[in-house]
């Protein structure tokens, strides 16, 4: 499944920055974090989350600025009932802290819609969001009509999403839904330069392979039924052919006709090219049908 494959391969790039750890973390959180209010001003913090590597690398990368977290699962009640895994973070002061370094929380404790400017300011961070929020909550299938999305609560964090890929050299559209809203690549080179942009280099190659030997079975399968309707075409002429010469005198005709309905009727299968070549001397295909097409208006 190519969206596990994407999990994993984002999952396994360890940022060696602190910049590019924040910046993951605020993707992270931006797509697939939720605020919970404790009373007296605390809050508490969620990760909802995919997959058990993408909770191990959420925990890792908090664990990295030393801010404490528990990982739980629960089933899906619908669909497949697959396992998700949370993330819950305490709202004590470090937390508080580095989460406001990451653009997630502002000064008050208060979440933001999207990081500031200098959360993203170099090159590294803004690739390390765009990995942030495609492993919070990115899916990607294919190859037939391949498609990349990143889910957001609201139409603004897609069209933010949308605007850092830009820079990145990355094209995302941007739908709303009725319960939410994603930021989306169509087609296998725009899907490529976002992944790229996120450092998915071997699902890029997986993507672009597979798609290659989906346009390769394609072409194949149009090719096969070309040619399984031009030779029912030809058979169903052939047959009209031979049909023709049984109810005409062939003796009768004249040389050039007789040669052909002769060779029609000994070789019932054959080609006009085929009948064409037989003749002595041969002639060409276009002069063999028009003789076969005459034989037929004969016997009309």
């Amino acid at each position: 499944m190519l969206s596990e494959d994407l999990r994993n391969e984002l999952a396994a790039i360890a940022p060696e920055a602190d910049c590019d750890r924040l910046a993951e973390l605020s993707g992270l959180f931006h797509v697939a974090g939720s605020v919970h209010l404790r009373g007296r001003g605390e809050i508490a913090l969620h990760l909802d989350l995919a997959g058990s590597a993408i909770a191990r690398r959420a925990f890792a990368l908090l664990r990295a600025f030393e801010v404490e977290s528990e990982i739980r699962t629960y089933q899906q009640p619908a669909f497949d009932r697959a396992t998700r895994y949370q993330l819950h973070v305490e709202g004590v002061p470090h937390a508080y802290e580095t989460l406001h370094r990451a653009g997630v929380l502002d000064a008050a404790h208060r979440p933001i819609d999207h990081p500031p400017g200098r959360v993203l300011a170099r090159r590294c961070c803004r690739r390390a969001y765009l990995r942030g929020a495609l492993l919070g909550a990115g899916s990607l299938s294919g190859p037939r009509d391949p498609h990349l999305e990143i889910r957001t609560a609201e139409v603004e964090g897609a069209r933010f999403l949308a605007g850092v890929a830009a820079r990145e050299g990355a094209e995302l559209h941007v739908l709303e839904r009725a319960r939410h809203a994603i930021a989306y690549a169509k087609g296998t080179e725009a899907i490529a330069d976002a992944l790229a942009a996120a450092g998915a280099s071997d699902v890029v190659l997986v993507l672009e392979e597979r798609s290659v030997v989906a346009a390769t079975k394609a072409d194949a399968n149009r090719l096969a039924n070309a040619d399984h309707a031009n030779l029912v075409r030809t058979s169903r002429a052939a047959h009209a052919q031979l049909d023709a010469v049984r109810r005409l005198d062939v003796d009768a005709l004249p040389d050039d006709l007789r040669e052909l309905a002769v060779l029609r009727l000994r070789h019932p299968t054959a080609s006009i090219a085929d009948l064409a070549r037989r003749c002595r001397p041969p002639v060409t295909k276009a002069s063999a049908y028009r003789r076969l097409r005459r034989i037929q208006e004969l016997a009309g």
